[in-house]
């Protein structure tokens, strides 16, 4: 049977629906954090000696998070996330160094434009902001999306670029083009099978103004569930936590910017193409993305260390905070 574009897009609807129908009241948002608990300011008074700041570069505005002092590291969050995302490493890291984690265009308190999601461009942003800050030189650390900004910064703008840590997802490349839409038989359930990774919302997410309509006011119910299968910890990521990501992609505004990430991959494999190699030296940390990392960073980069996050799913930096602060300070003080 011809399937067509139409036909595509109402199978995901109906597949999304079943799954947001399916939350159990286990599952739901919590009820206890308010709005207050789980604002910037609210979240940066617990992490002692950071402060917030905003800058407008490169036609965004840019809000992060800073303290520490030292050589810089900008910290940059994925989906569906903010820089709260680093809360958990970000006082050990600020030991030894200035560390700012960003909210990336389309996120949190950062702007939402109504485009410029591109990887290069997202690069860009970042770059301007370290310029606009006086860092010189930056170790650059992603995770999801953040690792593929991450990516495109370093490759961009080498001269501004220090050591790079990607965390569980490289920069889009051709390859993308090759996965399923469907999962094998018996490998998809509620907990990801790292052999068998079944992305489905890599597709759901290029559907122009069908996610805002479904899930407006409960994109919780689609965070509840990314979390149940991708970690492997569920209370790595705790009631706060969610709270805090609930508030931040509850709008329209910001479940449009969020898709935006996934809707310029192809514009990011267009990019990939005109890349040549990383040059500085890289990190690759990998959870259910280890084979993924080394797939396509090896042939990319000629400085690479790849690190398996034994017993960690996706979000490695909350659910291995203290083995991620070891791997990325032994990969900074080291020479090489």
């Amino acid at each position: 049977m011809k399937t067509t574009a139409s036909t595509l897009v109402l199978s995901m609807s109906l597949a999304f629906g079943v799954i947001a129908a399916a939350a159990t009241p286990a599952q739901a948002a919590p009820k206890t954090a308010s709005a207050a608990d789980v604002s910037d300011a609210a979240l940066v008074r617990t992490l002692p000696g950071f402060k917030e700041g905003s800058a407008d570069v490169n036609g965004v505005h840019l809000h992060y998070v800073e303290g520490g002092s030292g050589s810089a590291v900008v910290l940059l969050p994925g989906w569906p996330e903010t820089w709260w995302a680093w809360h958990k490493v970000m006082p050990a890291l600020a030991r030894h160094h200035r560390v700012i984690a960003v909210d990336l265009r389309g996120m949190g308190a950062s702007s939402m434009p109504a485009g410029g999601y591109d990887k290069k461009t997202m690069a860009a942003d970042v770059a301007a902001l370290v310029r606009h800050l006086g860092l010189g030189k930056a170790t650059v650390i992603g995770h999801d999306i953040g690792s593929q900004v991450a990516y495109a910064y370093a490759v961009n703008f080498p001269q501004a670029t220090d050591k790079v840590v990607l965390i569980d997802v490289p920069h889009p490349d051709q390859s993308l083009y090759s996965w399923p839409i469907l999962p094998q038989a018996d490998t998809f359930g509620d907990k990801i099978d790292d052999a068998h990774p079944f992305a489905w919302w890599f597709a759901f997410h290029q559907v122009k103004g069908l996610p805002e309509e479904l899930l407006e006011g409960r994109q919780y119910k689609e965070q509840e569930w990314f979390f149940r299968y991708l970690l492997k910890d569920e209370s790595a990521i705790d009631a706060r936590d969610r709270a805090v990501y609930r508030k931040a992609y509850a709008s329209r505004e910001a479940i449009r910017a969020g898709n935006a990430w996934y809707q310029a991959f192809p514009q990011d494999i267009l990019d990939d193409k005109t890349y040549g190699k990383l040059t500085m030296p890289v990190l690759a940390i990998g959870g259910p993305g280890y084979g993924w990392l080394e797939a396509v960073l090896t042939p990319k980069t000629t400085k690479l260390k790849l690190v398996k996050a034994e017993g960690s799913g996706h979000f490695v930096q909350e659910e291995k905070p203290a083995e991620t602060v070891a791997w990325i300070d032994d990969f900074l003080n080291r020479n090489d």
